[in-house]
C-alpha cells in the first residue's frame, strides 16, 4: 500500500484519511466513508482492526471479503469509484485494506440515497452529508473554477470603490481603470463589464450586502474559555484594513518590552504578532464566502490565541500536506491582490511562516484542525516547559531511538533495570509522547516501542 504501512495504520487513530473497521457487515457505513475518502483527500479503510483499542481481530474470509468489498463499491456509488484493495498478513492475523484515491469526478454519491441526499464529506474521523454549499464547491473543486472569480451580473460595476482600491496601492503603483480588470476585480460579461465576488469582497463598500459573514469578530476571554468575557469588538471594515484592526486588538492585550540593538530600538511582543497576522491574512484569503452562518474569528484566552474561518481545507488536502508546504487556492483574485499588496509572500509558504514564528518565541508549535464547516489556527501564547525526565527515562530513549523497535524486556536488559520498572517508565514516555508503541492491542505481549524516528527511519 503506497499509502501507509501496517505499523503506521496500528499507531494512529481515526482521522481524515484512516477508518478502521472490524469487519464489512455494515454496508451503508462503509459506503458513506468511501464517498467521504474519494470527495475529500483520500483515505484508507483498514477491516479487521478495532477501533477502540486498535486491536487486530483480524478477517476470517479475506479473499471473499475482497470480492464483496468490490462489488459492493462497484454497484452502489456513483461515478465510478476504482478502490486499490488489498491482503495483508501482520503478527498472523489477516488485514483487508481498501484504499481510495481523492477522485477527478466529483461529487460521489450513493446510489441509493441520489446525488443530492448520496454525497458525503471527511471532517476528522466522520463522514458528513454534504448540503448544496459543499456539493457546489465540490464541483468547483474539479473544474479549476475558482469562487471569487465569479461575476456577479445583477451589481453595477460602480460597487467597486476605485478611490478605495487606489488607496490600498498607493504606495505599491498607481492603479488605473484596466487593472481592475488585469485583476479580475472586474470582468466582461454578456458584452458588459461586472464586479466580480473577489473584486466585491475586497473593495465594495456593499460587500456585506451579498456576503453578510465578511466580517470580523473579536474577544478577549478571562482564563480558558469563554465563560467571561473581558471586550469584544467587531470589524466590519474592508478586510485590510480589518486585519490591521485586529491586529491592533491583539496587541492591546499582549505585554511590549523594549531591547536596544545598536542604535535601534526593537519592539518584543509577549505574543507571536506575525504568526497572529499571518492566520489572519489566511482567514480572510481562504475563507469560504459561500457559506453563512458566522464571520472570521479572533478569540484571546489566557494561554492561547484562535483565528476561525469559514471552510474546510480546499479538497484534497489534509493538515500534514499543509504542514509540509502544500496548497490549493479558494479564493484566486483575493489572493492574488493580496500577493501584489505584500500581504503574502508566495503561495504555499504561509503555514511555515506561522510555525517558525512560533518557534522563535519558544512557544510550542500551533495546532491546526478543521472543525464542522470551518478551519482552525490555535497559536499557544504560553513558552514551552521541557518535560522532566532522568537518566534512567534518557537511556530508555536512547536505546529505543538506536533501534528498529524492542520490547520490554529487551529494554529492561538492556539499560539493567527490572522489567516492571521499565514498564512504569515506558508508560510515562508514552503519555509524554517522547515513544510510541506498535503492537496488535494493549495486552499483546510481543509490542515494541519505538521513538518517532528510531533507526529503521533513519537508513
Amino acid at each position: 500500500m503506497q499509502g501507509m504501512n501496517i505499523e503506521e495504520i496500528l499507531k494512529y487513530p481515526e482521522n481524515k484519511t484512516l477508518e478502521h473497521k472490524e469487519n464489512s457487515d455494515s454496508h451503508h457505513k462503509i459506503l458513506k466513508t468511501i464517498v467521504a475518502f474519494a470527495n475529500t483527500a483520500g483515505g484508507i479503510l483498514a477491516i479487521g482492526i478495532r477501533d477502540k483499542d486498535r486491536s487486530i481481530i483480524g478477517v476470517e474470509n479475506p479473499l471473499l471479503e475482497e470480492e464483496r468489498l468490490a462489488n459492493l463499491i462497484n454497484d452502489c456509488l456513483q461515478p465510478k469509484i476504482v478502490p486499490n484493495i488489498e491482503i495483508i498478513t501482520y503478527r498472523n492475523k489477516i488485514l483487508v485494506l481498501v484504499e481510495i484515491f481523492p477522485g477527478p469526478s466529483k461529487p460521489y454519491f450513493v446510489k441509493q440515497l441520489g446525488p443530492y441526499k448520496g454525497v458525503y464529506y471527511r471532517v476528522g474521523s466522520t463522514n458528513r452529508e454534504a448540503d448544496q454549499d459543499i456539493i457546489d464547491e465540490l464541483k468547483r473543486s474539479v473544474s479549476r473554477q475558482y469562487f471569487d472569480e465569479n461575476p456577479m451580473p445583477n451589481v453595477n460595476p460602480e460597487a467597486i470603490d476605485f478611490r478605495v482600491a487606489s488607496g490600498f496601492f498607493s504606495k505599491k503603483r498607481q492603479l488605473n481603470d484596466r487593472d481592475l480588470e488585469t485583476l479580475q476585480l472586474l470582468v466582461n460579461y454578456q458584452g458588459k463589464k461586472v464586479p466580480t465576488i473577489g473584486g466585491i469582497i475586497l473593495f465594495s463598500s456593499q460587500r456585506e450586502e451579498y456576503f453578510p459573514d465578511c466580517w470580523l469578530q473579536a474577544g478577549c476571554f478571562a482564563g480558558k474559555d469563554k465563560s467571561k468575557i473581558i471586550d469584544s469588538r467587531e470589524f466590519h471594515d474592508y478586510p485590510f484594513e480589518s486585519i490591521e484592526n485586529a491586529i491592533d486588538f491583539v496587541k492591546k492585550f499582549s505585554l511590549l518590552s523594549y531591547e536596544i540593538i545598536g542604535a535601534k530600538r526593537k519592539e518584543n511582543w509577549s505574543v507571536p504578532l506575525d504568526a497572529i497576522r499571518e492566520a489572519i491574512v489566511n482567514a480572510y484569503a481562504h475563507a469560504d464566502y459561500s457559506q453563512k452562518g458566522a464571520p472570521i474569528r479572533l478569540s484571546i484566552f489566557e494561554d492561547r490565541i484562535e483565528i476561525e474561518n469559514p471552510g474546510l481545507l480546499p479538497f484534497g488536502l489534509t493538515i500534514p500536506d499543509i504542514l509540509q508546504g502544500a496548497s490549493k487556492i479558494r479564493n484566486k483574485v483575493i489572493v492574488r491582490v493580496m500577493h501584489e499588496l505584500e500581504y503574502v509572500e508566495r503561495w504555499g509558504s504561509g503555514i511555515q511562516r506561522i510555525i517558525a514564528s512560533c518557534r522563535d518565541l519558544g512557544l510550542p508549535d500551533p495546532e491546526f484542525r478543521e472543525i464542522s464547516t470551518r478551519f482552525r489556527v490555535t497559536l499557544y501564547t504560553l513558552p514551552i516547559t521541557a518535560p522532566k525526565i532522568d537518566e534512567i527515562d534518557s537511556n530508555i530513549i536512547d536505546c529505543i531511538r538506536n533501534s528498529e523497535g524492542l520490547g520490554t524486556s529487551e529494554i529492561a536488559s538492556i539499560i539493567r533495570i527490572s522489567p516492571r520498572m521499565t514498564r512504569e517508565r515506558l508508560k510515562k514516555l508514552l503519555e509524554l509522547k517522547l515513544v510510541i508503541e506498535i503492537g496488535t492491542g494493549p495486552f499483546d505481549p510481543h509490542k515494541k516501542y519505538k521513538t518517532e524516528f528510531s533507526a529503521s527511519e533513519n537508513k
